[in-house]
Order: structure tokens, then sequence, then C-alpha cells
């Protein structure tokens, strides 16, 4: 049960990452891919940083080793990309929302199926994004630096 968990966490994470990489080149209102727009290359960049805290973490699980400082730094990183899945799960809702606001403009037929299929997509991010933050805290441990773990202080 354990490693179910784990690899629906992993594997989801990656598929969700990967289709929302890809429709995120996708403009909603014209129906059309634009690749020459630098903002469509952010969620990329991001998911780098999620990929590797994946690996990670999977890796710490496999040989059942315990949290270090660049695993903590990573998962902080995490925590503000967490916030940016937000910002993109609102923006979806908000587009889903405005689709009443251009009825004299022509719109693609699959608009609000697209649409719908995004925002449930980075839904699911944000709970396989906790899910993974939770088995962090859970089968690897917890971040407890106070102690010296055998290194000599400088007194």
């Amino acid at each position: 049960m354990r490693s179910f968990v784990l690899n629906v966490t992993l594997i989801g994470s990656i598929l969700t990452l990967l289709i929302l990489s890809v429709f995120e080149f996708y403009r909603p209102y014209t129906g059309d891919f634009y690749f020459l727009k630098l903002s469509a290359y952010v969620l990329l960049v991001l998911a780098i940083v999620h990929l590797i805290f994946l690996y990670v973490l999977w890796f710490k699980i496999k040989e059942e080793e315990l949290t270090d400082i660049p695993m903590r730094n990573l998962e902080y990183s995490l925590y503000a990309i967490f916030l940016f899945y937000i910002y993109k799960f609102y923006n979806s809702l908000f587009i889903m929302g405005s689709f009443e606001n251009f009825d004299n403009h022509l719109i693609p037929d699959n608009f609000m199926t697209i649409q719908i299929m995004i925002s449930i997509l980075y839904f699911v991010l944000l709970a396989l994004t906790f899910a993974s933050f939770m088995l962090r805290k859970y089968r690897v441990g917890i971040y407890n630096f106070q102690d010296s773990d055998g290194i000599e202080s400088w007194d």
C-alpha cells in the first residue's frame, strides 16, 4: 500500500506536469498554440524543480535515507511553486468564468471542454504536490537539524 501511494504520486505528478506543460502553450480564446510566447515556458522551468524534488523523494524512500539540507531547500522552493500552481488553478477558473463575456466573439467550440480539463489537471497537480509533501514527512522524516549529527562544533 505504501509503494502504491508513492507510485501514484510520482507517476501522476509526472503525467500531470507533462500534460499541463503542453497546454501552457494553448490559448483558449483563439484555440491555437503559441510557442513564441515567453510566459508559456515558466511552467516548464518550474516543472524541472518539481521533478527534481520527486526524484529526490523517490531516492530517499528507496534508499531509506533521512532528510538533508539540500532536500529541505528544494522542498521550500516547491512551496513557492505550489503557490504558483494555486494561481494557475485560479486563473483557469477565471478564464472559464469569463466565457459569457465574449458572447459576440468567435470562441472555439472546445473552449469549455479544454478549460474544464485544465482546471481539473491543476487541481490534481495541487493534490499530488500536497501528497508528496506528506510522503516526505511520513516516509522520509521531518527536518530536524538542531542537533549537529555528530559534527564537532568550533567550541
